[in-house]
């Protein structure tokens, strides 16, 4: 059996992003994966569905008939109306004047089309969008409709606290691109050990997305090429306990950057009572807190990986 802290900290942890790199599936490809991780043994740990805006209607046509609904009109339902509206995160570019208003529009018909039965029920709950500055932050969230939650991307290779200061008070959170297909793409443990604490300090949501396959940090292959380089990469385990310690007992930046360049699994302690790191620990009930306020979730290409490597160090149990 799985520990409580543990299922605590992995609940709805992963939002599927097959249809970007490394995996880079066609829509028809990461919809079934998608519903068959929603039917699996670990539907626990799946969050939403990723794509762009600008993809929505596209994913209406290859996902419809998987969507839970009242009437079947494919085999896929068999089952009526059984399972939970598919939530889907959509990724919106503005335009070089920086309006979203094309990105919203899409989601709207989206939200229209399956908010009955007929077609299939899924909602577009959040978005995603890159601001370059913090001078562009109000004008996003001034064109942003109720019931849609953002998450901001921007770089963090800078100092990153100002912008997240910028996010502070408003409905809104930050995002954290935590790796790629090339080895630069990775911030270092100090870059994101100070965006989490700048996110905790501003009390200011977070999801990450990129690179966090696995895990444990440690070196792995950038892509699924046979011939593909390897770079040291963040592990999401790492990522998400030091996410929980900043949050709970707002650890040091030098503790939180020995928990992120962690790779020995045995300093990782899971209990029903307890998670952390070494002698820092989380309980669980302020885990759930955590995780429902502060460290939202991970985007990943795969959903399997994941899985895989937590199976294989025995923390999904035996």
């Amino acid at each position: 059996m799985i520990a409580n802290s543990l299922r605590t900290l992995l609940s709805e942890l992963i939002d599927y992003a097959g249809l970007f790199p490394p995996a880079k599936l066609s829509m028809d490809a990461s919809c079934e994966h998608y519903n068959r991780a929603r039917m699996g043994e670990h539907e626990w740990m799946l969050g939403r569905f990723v794509c762009p805006a600008a993809r929505l209607g596209e994913l209406s046509k290859a996902a419809g008939p998987m969507m839970p609904g009242t009437f079947a009109t494919s085999g896929y339902r068999e089952m009526d109306g059984a399972g939970e509206p598919w939530r889907i995160s959509a990724l919106i570019e503005p335009d070089v004047a920086g309006n979203i208003e094309a990105g919203l529009e899409q989601i709207g018909a989206f939200n229209d089309r399956h908010s009955t039965d007929s077609s299939g029920l899924a909602e577009v709950d959040m978005v995603e969008i890159k601001v370059a500055s913090p001078d562009q932050i109000d004008d996003v969230l001034d064109q942003m409709p109720e019931g849609l939650f953002p998450f901001l991307e921007f770089p963090i290779t800078t100092d990153c606290r100002g912008v997240i200061a910028a996010l502070s008070g408003s409905m809104c959170g930050a995002k954290i691109r935590t790796g790629g297909i090339v080895g630069n793409a990775f911030p270092t443990p100090a870059e994101v050990s100070a965006f989490l604490r700048a996110c905790h300090h501003a009390d200011v949501p977070f999801k990450a997305t990129a690179g966090l396959h696995h895990p444990l940090r440690g070196n792995y292959r950038l892509t699924y090429e046979k011939e593909s380089a390897s770079c040291t990469m963040h592990g999401f385990l790492n990522l998400f306990v030091a996410a929980a310690l900043v949050r709970t007992h707002n650890v040091s930046d030098d503790i939180v950057q020995q928990i992120l360049t962690e790779s020995n699994p045995a300093a990782f302690k899971a209990s029903e009572q307890v998670l952390g790191w070494k002698n820092h620990l989380c309980e669980t009930g302020a885990l759930a807190n955590v995780r429902e306020r502060f460290a939202m979730s991970f985007g990943s290409c795969s959903f399997e990986e994941p899985i895989d490597d937590l199976a294989k160090l025995r923390w999904l149990g035996s």
